[in-house]
């Protein structure tokens, strides 16, 4: 299935979610892989995790509108980027989807999970209790993966290891919705950062998450 939804958040950046539904030969059809790239898809441990790899490589060659190569690869921090384009992005899927977001001037970080309600048994892991004693968040399901959406997100934007969930970055208060806008900040070794991050909730119950700055 191609894109199920795209937004263009302002005239640089895009974001793209699509529903995996092809074969994972159907999904290579659609790229240009080199050696190395087909190793690794050889060295995955399950079908999912390469249909992941294949669908978000497939769905950023859309987005980006090109035919060319694109040389995606991870840096020493474990954040993908492009070697061939200047651009920024971010990658994520979930169980049947994957979501790319890309933009041509600013850092970016996107996030999509099923919603699942066993996340109340770890929300003490990456919530304070600060954050927990918000009444939108506390025990309610949908209220904790925008939470988690939105620190993954931010943990993404910002592209570096150590950067502790619970520690380092702190949601304000919001009113819940299924598609709404919230405010976070983060602590960075140069100081705080506020940050607006937007998310929404699919008909068949995902959480996607998303921030650019």
């Amino acid at each position: 299935m191609p894109v199920v939804f795209s937004k263009q958040i302002d005239e640089d950046t895009i974001l793209g979610v699509w529903k995996i539904e092809e074969s994972e030969s159907v999904l290579m059809s659609g790229l240009q892989l080199k050696e190395h790239e087909v190793s690794l898809i050889q060295s995955l441990s399950n079908s999912k995790r390469t249909l992941h790899w294949l669908s978000t490589r497939l769905l950023l060659r859309t987005l980006l509108k090109t035919e060319d190569y694109i040389d995606c690869q991870m840096d020493e921090h474990g954040k993908p980027y492009l070697t061939n384009i200047d651009a920024h992005i971010s990658l994520s899927h979930s169980y049947d989807y994957a979501a790319v977001i890309v933009s041509k001037t600013k850092k970016v970080g996107v996030d999509i999970e099923l919603i699942k309600h066993k996340i109340k048994s770890i929300k003490h892991k990456f919530l304070s209790d600060i954050e927990l004693a918000q009444k939108q968040i506390g025990d309610n399901a949908d209220g904790l993966y925008v939470a988690w959406c939105t620190k993954e997100a931010i943990y993404k934007w910002n592209g570096k290891r150590g950067l502790e969930f619970k520690k380092h970055i702190h949601i304000k208060p919001f009113k819940l919705k299924n598609e709404g806008n919230l405010q976070a900040y983060i602590e960075l070794p140069e100081g705080a950062k506020e940050l607006n991050v937007s998310y929404f909730k699919t008909d068949d119950g995902y959480m996607l998450g998303y921030v650019v700055a």
